[in-house]
């Protein structure tokens, strides 16, 4: 029984550690109809703001925690943290064609097509204009600046 206690307060102690403070521009979170991400009024822990972030589409959200929520929304493996328009910025300077071929092939700890080989490139695309808070609708300009 005292076992079973002390397991529960240490699990109380990491649970609550969760939700600390954030880094200033920090991203938000989502809108109760899901996907487009709304201004927060308190900055939100990285982490904790990229884990409650899904695409609007729900065979999209499905795919994305499947396949992309595992690092994205943790960091695991030094991942770009879905939503976090900073940790994007170098990515999309290189363009969706660079961005797609990485998400394919592989890049450094990302396994090839990260691990959903159902995906089209289509589903590639709105995964990564959702997770680089390009959310909505892919935008046909995008194709031009490759």
């Amino acid at each position: 029984m005292l076992r079973y206690r002390l397991m529960i307060t240490a699990l109380a102690i990491c649970l609550s550690a969760c939700g600390g403070d954030a880094a200033p521009g920090a991203p938000s979170g989502t809108s109760p109809a899901g996907g487009q991400p709304q201004p927060s009024k308190k900055a939100e822990n990285p982490v904790a703001a990229a884990k409650r972030l899904r695409p609007a589409d729900p065979q999209l959200a499905q795919t994305y925690q499947r396949t992309c929520y595992n690092c994205h929304a943790t960091g695991a493996v030094n991942a770009p943290l879905t939503g976090n328009a900073e940790a994007w910025a170098p990515r999309l300077e290189k363009g969706m064609s660079t961005l797609l071929k990485s998400t394919t092939d592989g890049f450094r700890g990302m396994p090839p097509k990260g691990l959903c080989f159902d995906c089209s490139e289509a589903e590639f695309r709105e995964l990564i204009l959702f997770m680089t808070n390009q959310t909505g609708q892919p935008d046909s300009n995008n194709d031009s600046q490759d």
